[in-house]
């Protein structure tokens, strides 16, 4: 608990440094483009709103794109973001395998982009979550929980999202150290979309192979199909059973409040914050400021049954 207190006391610091923002140039006659690569998530919507709010506050005009998780329709998107001319550019998430091309084009036309959980060669800020970090914790609790011992089902459906590769490969980390715990194979594909009823019936499926004490644990990259495999475990009565996702929406927060919960922890991740703080990092580079780091890192806030009201107070829930 000492280690949760100091976490959030430097997370709140650095969200009262970033909202004071009264040194943040204007965006006057600026036309920004906000490329998203959905909205149908908590995450995506919360970090697009405040993208949209932060242009707008400071004085310019937001150009919005919403490609619908649809990777053709990014691509696309990506390409009418040449053609609209604006003068920066934040592209949030995306297989960078299949951005990268098209982010290529747009620095070669010379506009700035900054982009949100998507470190690109080409971009000139990346504002994100410490990705290491928030793997690196939840695995710690997740092997802290199952005692470094037991069999882990794990949802691995976007390796290529680099966001989703660091928290898996901390994963994967954390078990080399732990060798009794092991992985199920083969790992679970999750989707877009159905995600939470397609992670409910595989759940489902593989709770009646395994009987009770062959799983310890269900982790994913993001705590949609964590929604899902909790569902399963309730819906089973599975209470020996603990999830691990990453992003704090709302129905897993609700989820960690029931007496049967499934939630072992989930990072909470601070969409507004990081929403925001990527529209200042771009305010500033076009006012001049051209020694921005290359990525900007907002806390993240490692949440259990335990913390749970400390945690929504720190984001805003409450």
């Amino acid at each position: 608990m000492k280690f949760l207190k100091i976490l959030f006391s430097t997370t709140l610091l650095f969200g009262a440094n970033t909202y004071a923002s009264d040194d943040v140039p204007s965006l006057a006659g600026k036309r920004i483009a906000i490329s998203m690569t959905g909205t149908s998530h908590y995450f995506d919507v919360k970090a697009f709103q405040a993208q949209v709010d932060e242009v707008k506050r400071l004085g310019g005009t937001p150009i919005t794109l919403d490609a619908g998780r649809n990777d053709k329709n990014l691509v696309t998107q990506l390409q009418t973001v040449v053609t609209q001319k604006p003068d920066a550019v934040i592209q949030t998430l995306g297989t960078l395998s299949v951005i990268d091309p098209w982010l290529k084009r747009i620095k070669a036309a010379g506009i700035p982009l900054f982009t949100i959980d998507a470190p690109s060669q080409y971009s000139i800020n990346n504002t994100t979550s410490d990705n290491y970090a928030a793997g690196r914790l939840l695995a710690e609790q997740l092997v802290k929980d199952t005692g470094g011992k037991g069999n882990i089902l794990v949802f691995n459906g976007f390796y290529g999202v680099p966001v989703c590769r660091i928290r898996y490969d901390e994963l994967i980390k954390a078990l080399a150290d732990h060798p009794d715990l092991k992985v199920i194979q083969p790992e679970l594909r999750d989707v877009i979309p159905n995600t939470v009823q397609d992670a409910r019936s595989q759940v489902a499926a593989l709770l009646n192979k395994y009987p009770k004490g062959e799983i310890a644990a269900i982790w994913s990259a993001w705590d949609i199909p964590q929604l899902g495999a909790s569902q399963a475990l309730i819906d089973a009565g599975r209470t020996e059973i603990k999830t691990y996702g990453v992003d704090g929406t709302p129905e897993v927060l609700d989820l960690i409040q029931r007496d049967d919960s499934p939630i072992g922890a989930v990072v909470a991740q601070q969409p507004v914050l990081i929403g925001k703080t990527a529209v200042q990092n771009v305010a500033r580079y076009l006012a001049g400021q051209k020694d921005l780091p290359k990525e900007t890192h907002v806390s993240t806030l490692l949440t259990t049954a335990n913390n749970l009201d400390e945690m929504q107070q720190l984001r805003g829930d409450q």
